[in-house]
């Protein structure tokens, strides 16, 4: 998985797509949150659960432990590492869901720059990411943040990439979120029942996507089929 994604749509669509009854603390706002090309350290949408309530916080995309100051801080943790390595133990029990609108992955067709796809559910309907994370805590500063956990791709979604992020149906989503969910049972749902590759659709889009500063609904048009 590429580090680029969308998250455009209000939290309220996610919540809805979600399907979990019961209050929700709103830390993100009621607006579309309008993120059509969301990189690495954006704040990003994030569910979890805290005291028994679903919660949104706008938290940064990537987490390092505080060891770890060699290198820049993941966005992605593989699920086939993430459950029993160290770099991530502190934040494995902390599970979360991101949900989006899509991702974007970059292919080598033989131009002069790699041709960037879109990737979504082929109803539209949003993606919810299987997510660890650590919250924002008074004093953490810089490790603050989130990681989405991935696995190899499936079926024909490995032309695009060879990763994915671990996308859950609703009733899934919301027993990852459940903090009396056994870790053990966490990690066979990442390991065993993602979303098939079958729910999904792509199509090339616009090469404007590779700079971070466009911003705009114009960047998630597939391009027209060539003549």
């Amino acid at each position: 998985m590429c580090g680029r994604l969308s998250q455009y749509s209000g939290i309220h669509d996610f919540v809805a797509a979600l399907s979990m009854p019961g209050a929700l603390i709103n830390n993100v706002g009621d607006q579309p949150l309008r993120r059509y090309n969301a990189a690495p350290t954006m704040q990003l949408a994030l569910f979890h659960v805290a005291g028994g309530t679903l919660q949104a916080d706008p938290v940064r995309w990537g987490w390092r432990p505080h060891w770890a100051t060699d290198r820049a801080a993941p966005i992605n943790a593989r699920i086939e590492k993430v459950a029993h390595g160290p770099y991530f133990r502190q934040i494995w029990p902390h599970r979360a869901i991101c949900p989006i609108d899509s991702w974007f992955e970059w292919i080598d067709e033989g131009g002069p720059k790699k041709q960037p796809y879109l990737i979504r559910h082929r109803d539209g309907s949003p993606v919810l990411c299987a997510s660890i994370g650590q919250l924002p805590v008074p004093d953490l500063g810089e490790h603050d943040g989130f990681v989405i956990i991935t696995a190899d791709a499936q079926g024909g979604m490995v032309d695009i990439h060879d990763r994915r992020p671990i996308a859950l149906a609703p009733d899934l989503a919301q027993e990852w979120l459940d903090p009396a969910t056994p870790k053990e049972r966490a990690e066979q749902m990442a390991r065993h029942q993602s979303e098939p590759a079958k729910t999904f659709e792509w199509f090339r889009i616009s090469t404007a996507v590779g700079n971070v500063r466009n911003q705009g609904a114009e960047l998630i048009q597939p391009l027209a089929s060539p003549s």
